[in-house]
């Protein structure tokens, strides 16, 4: 028989194709000389502008210091030279709505002059700070009424410009902070900011009261990871699922799946490393210091990691990592999924954000050193972070929380729902002999002798690293690792900054004025160890004993979305973040209501898929098959041979079963008006019909299957 749907065609597309993504030649064209080329950074503004301009441009950047009209036009003007120069014809103010995606709108260099016969190339400084996006059609959560569209983006000259090349014009492009006519934040990137100031203050007071004098800016400081999935576009465009909704909503597990492990930096298929090859060049170009790249567990599932950036300038180039990743798979004939859970039963994919805080003049912050309990500094920082994450952890689960991140929480390498925070063995150790009086000694590194006598001994850390954790301390930082492969890290970061700038800003109350320093100092340890240590946990996060050890500490286990939006507007979150003035009480509400509508949004478009597929593309096939099971048993019967019939009726059987079910999502979706009803009817009811359908697709013959499997999807590329 011929496949009816185009699996066959699409596969042979694939074993046919041949190489369309462009050559990387690193040899002729090396990442030392193409980094940052496409940037407008501080070495082209130091060759560009003239001293004075460009002293006054770098103190803006490095220490906040307020930009003049004078100094923007020059930067400007320099700015519009060097992009057109490069080939630029337009200028984009890039910004961060709370869509969770980039947004732009591109405006001409040029406009006609007098004459009307040649354009003449324009950018002056008023037009470089300030621009004007229509604010009507971006989610606000009823932070404005919809007559009022006005809306203004905020040139960041913390964060540099860059050039955005396609195959037929290059534009500047202005990362921006985006606010409503009447100021509030209409994005990401303004509370990042906010919550970055607020940080530095607080961390300037502790370490003044540790006694340094020249203390340059406290940056907080990122490097997110990021995971995702690679499949072949045949495949993609024949799933509407994934066309839609961004991941599987049905598919029977393969006879294979990622049991063996093998697929886990393993060696990297050739298409996948000739993509990986042109993202990095990409990167380089932007300036964006791409590290590591990997094969991750899952088949088909890949990872990127960059080196550390201040948190601003990290969260703006992570939208610009999925947007390069989107469009060079494109030019390789592969679409890049950045969905939490695109298939079932294999490892989902996150972006964990590691993240510390330090300044050029007292390093990082949350470096040990050899001997943590003897370094008392590290300590109230590391302290401020295990409060500041117990006393927030309903905070931290809802800046995570969304559809897709539910299908991934809890399993496969990704954390539970429950906030807890690793700190290792040797850390652990010192934080409990804190809490029993005072710390006197550390867990040293060992060496690891490995019993080859060609192989050196090795340095081994003092403790080990935790998979399982959503918090986790990782030597010199902690990685938040519930962080959903397609979320913006910005609103992590500014809940991480926000809660601790509270907790400094106690800590530094307790010990200023202190009489005896290292008294107070083991007195609010000890203190912080006490009411908070239960957030503390080295264990399997995964472990049945941990859910039941959480629930009688008194740890939230917000499993669901549903559970976990209230955070935003609980009466202890919204003070921190007015008292810091990082977001208003009317802004954080806008979020909550936002985050649910867009729940309800995502699970309405997947419950309308399932219905859709289900009805259209299943039922049909499989009722046919049940058909022709039922004509040959009763030719069989005709000329006196029995008819075998197990099969007839499970597929028979499951025809009926999957009818029933999708009325019965069908009047679930219809009834479904809260979020509420989204997670714990439409939800279970699209399970329903997805068991069924996966049963049936095991029934069929493969010829007659209308959906690419996941057998094809995760192991042809």
């Amino acid at each position: 028989m011929t496949t009816p749907t185009g699996r066959s065609s699409a596969i042979a597309s694939i074993a046919g194709r041949t190489p369309t993504g462009s050559s990387v030649n690193f040899l002729d064209e090396s990442p030392k000389n193409v980094f940052g080329s496409n940037t407008f950074s501080i070495a082209v503004m130091k060759r560009m502008l003239k001293p004075e301009t460009y002293d006054s441009i770098l103190l803006t950047i490095k220490s906040g210091h307020k930009l003049s009209e004078h100094v923007a036009d020059e930067v400007a003007e320099a700015m519009r030279n060097w992009a057109t120069s490069k080939g630029a014809t337009h200028y984009a103010h890039v910004f961060f709505p709370l869509t969770g995606s980039t947004a732009e709108k591109h405006d001409s260099f040029y406009d006609p002059s007098d004459t009307g016969n040649e354009a003449i190339s324009k950018f002056k400084g008023k037009v470089l700070i300030q621009g004007e996006p229509d604010a009507s059609s971006f989610p606000n959560g009823g932070i404005r009424a919809t007559h009022r569209a006005r809306g203004y983006t905020a040139w960041d000259p913390t964060s540099p410009a860059y050039l955005l090349e396609s195959a037929n014009g290059t534009t500047l492009c202005i990362p921006t902070s985006f606010i409503s006519w009447t100021g509030e934040s209409l994005d990401t990137k303004t509370p990042l900011l906010k919550s970055m100031q607020a940080l530095d203050k607080q961390a300037r007071r502790i370490l003044a009261i540790f006694g340094h004098k020249e203390i340059a800016y406290v940056a907080a400081t990122a490097g997110p990871e990021q995971e995702y999935f690679l499949v072949d576009k045949a495949f993609y465009f024949s799933r509407p699922d994934l066309l839609a909704a961004g991941r599987t909503l049905f598919g029977a597990q393969p006879p294979k799946g990622q049991e063996f492990e093998d697929h886990y930096f393993g060696a990297i298929p050739e298409r996948v490393l000739a993509f990986m090859c042109e993202v990095d060049r990409e990167l380089y170009k932007l300036g964006i210091p791409s590290k590591t790249r990997h094969n991750e567990v899952a088949p088909g599932q890949f990872e990127i990691a960059p080196l550390f950036e201040s948190a601003n300038v990290a969260a703006d180039h992570q939208q610009l990592v999925m947007t390069v990743l989107k469009k060079v798979a494109d030019s390789h004939g592969l679409i890049c999924i950045l969905h939490e859970k695109p298939f079932a039963g294999v490892n989902g994919s996150g972006k964990h954000v590691n993240w510390s805080l330090g300044s050029a003049t007292q390093g990082n912050l949350l470096d040990p050193g050899d001997t943590p309990h003897d370094n008392a500094q590290f300590l109230v920082f590391a302290g401020a972070v295990i409060r500041a994450v117990d006393k927030y952890a309903g905070l931290l689960r809802a800046v995570v929380a969304s559809a897709a991140n539910d299908h991934r929480l809890g399993a496969n390498e990704a954390p539970p729902a429950i906030i807890s925070v690793y700190l290792g063995d040797q850390l652990a150790d010192v934080f409990e002999q804190i809490k029993g009086g005072g710390a006197t000694s550390s867990r040293q590194r060992g060496t690891l002798h490995i019993g080859v006598d060609v192989l050196p001994p090795l340095p081994k850390d003092a403790g080990d690293r935790n998979r399982t954790s959503p918090f986790a301390f990782t030597g010199n930082r902690f990685e938040f690792r519930a962080v959903g492969s397609s979320q913006s890290i910005g609103t992590p970061l500014v809940a991480l900054n926000t809660i601790l700038t509270e907790s400094l800003d106690y800590i530094a109350g307790k010990l200023e004025g202190a009489a005896d320093l290292n008294a107070a100092i083991q007195h609010v340890l000890k203190e912080i160890v006490d009411e908070h240590g239960r957030v503390i946990f080295n264990g399997n996060g995964y472990s049945e004993e941990w859910h039941e050890e959480a629930a009688r500490r008194g740890l939230p286990n917000l499993k669901t979305t549903a559970d976990a939006l209230g955070a935003y507007v609980d009466h202890s979150v919204v003070e921190v973040f007015e008292k810091y003035g990082v977001l208003s009480h009317e802004e954080l509400h806008s979020r909550y209501e936002i985050a649910m509508e867009q729940y309800i949004k995502q699970i309405n478009v997947e419950a309308k898929l399932v219905e859709e597929i289900a009805q259209t593309k299943i039922f049909p096939v499989a009722s046919a098959y049940a058909a022709s099971l039922a004509t040959g048993a009763t030719h069989l019967k005709a000329v006196g041979l029995t008819a075998p019939s197990a099969t007839l009726h499970k597929v028979v059987a499951l025809v009926t079963d999957l009818e029933n079910e999708i009325a019965a999502l069908q009047s679930a979706h219809a009834a479904a008006n809260e979020i509420s009803d989204y997670t714990f009817k439409v939800l279970p009811a699209m399970l329903e019909v997805r068991k069924t359908v996966d049963a049936l697709e095991a029934l069929l013959p493969d010829d007659q299957w209308p959906l690419p499997t996941y057998q094809e999807m995760l192991f042809i590329r």
